[in-house]
């Protein structure tokens, strides 16, 4: 028997060399993993809609994927051009506010306007200006690549589902080539990594509805106008694991801002910082550790190391990573699902 013969019969030593590949292939694409990520989710989450609408109604695929994704470039649209705009003016007025309120002050008749005059007349105040310049660009570039990775990621996702069935049929053609056990292999490990990252972004959904109803019910409480399309934009920031909580908090400020003036900005933020505070220690935890029956001590710890090591994605990819590698180490299996989105 040839070594290469004993090699693909050895499951585990092959299972072993198939992951460590992925892994390398990964490493190489990090810079990509974003786009790669997005697009995972965007797939992931499109398949499982189509599949329950086609429990109701028999659509074709590719009829759903177009509306489906039409309505979401109808939602951006209406996003981008009522809300952007707002958040824009209400920008621009606290600015003009923060001015105002500053030039109306005789000097020296507050001390803390004193304070900021000294600090302005100082010689390294351009310099600290020109870093906070640079600061600024460097967060429009990031944006600028994750818009971009947004749009790629949307539209890979797009044609994968508008060719779901082509794109199964010729994806199973691997599994009959020369070197199948190599995408058997591969589509095992596919499999499990998409059952626990299912399970994750359920426990994910939970935990936005929690927060954006928590939001609401402050909002209302404040006498917020348009609480549905605010109450929409929470539930999308909430999508986001811990940080999302944190990014809808601008808009909300500035809108609070014009609003109430500075009472209500602090009311928001104390809002916020509690809905975080809670979403970090008590619904994260608790709802993944349910979701994927891990005890919450793990399940924070995990989340904790996953943010530190790979950032917003490790908040994602932490605890399906984990499960994914407690089930083919043999420490606790997955529960199958009937319907998995492969």
């Amino acid at each position: 028997m040839t070594i290469y013969r004993r090699f693909v019969e050895n499951v585990k030593l092959r299972r072993f060399f198939v992951l460590l590949s992925v892994v390398l292939v990964l490493y190489l694409a990090r810079s990509m993993i974003t786009t790669i990520l997005l697009t995972f989710i965007f797939t992931y989450l499109s398949i499982r809609l189509v599949k329950v609408v086609q429990r109701f109604i028999g659509i074709k695929t590719s009829v759903i994927s177009l509306l489906l994704y039409g309505s979401i470039l109808a939602l951006l649209y209406f996003v981008l051009t009522k809300y952007v705009p707002l958040l824009l003016r209400e920008t621009l007025r606290m600015v003009d506010s923060a001015v105002d309120f500053y030039e109306s002050q005789p000097a020296g008749s507050n001390q803390l306007v004193a304070y900021i005059q000294q600090y302005i007349q100082r010689s390294d105040f351009m310099d600290q200006l020109k870093g906070g310049a640079n600061f600024v660009f460097g967060y429009l570039q990031v944006f600028g690549e994750l818009a971009f990775a947004f749009a790629m990621s949307f539209l890979l996702s797009f044609f994968y589902m508008i060719e779901l069935d082509k794109m199964k049929s010729f994806t199973r053609l691997f599994l009959t080539s020369e070197f199948d056990w190599y995408f058997k292999d591969l589509y095992y490990f596919a499999k499990k990594f998409i059952e626990t990252f299912g399970v994750v972004l359920e426990a994910q959904f939970f935990i936005a509805v929690v927060n954006t109803v928590l939001t609401l019910i402050g909002l209302s409480v404040m006498g917020f106008h348009q609480l549905p399309s605010l109450g929409l934009m929470v539930f999308c920031f909430s999508l986001i694991p811990v940080a999302g909580v944190i990014i809808s908090c601008v808009p909300l400020s500035f809108i609070a801002y014009s609003q109430g003036g500075l009472n209500d900005l602090i009311f928001v933020l104390v809002m916020i910082l509690v809905i975080h505070l809670l979403e970090a220690y008590v619904l994260n935890p608790k709802f993944m550790s349910s979701r994927t029956e891990l005890p919450i001590f793990y399940t924070f710890v995990i989340l904790l190391v996953a943010e530190r090591l790979f950032g917003v994605w490790g908040l994602i990819v932490g605890i399906p990573v984990f499960t994914f590698f407690l089930d083919i180490l043999r420490v606790k299996a997955i529960p199958e699902e009937s319907e998995n989105g492969e």
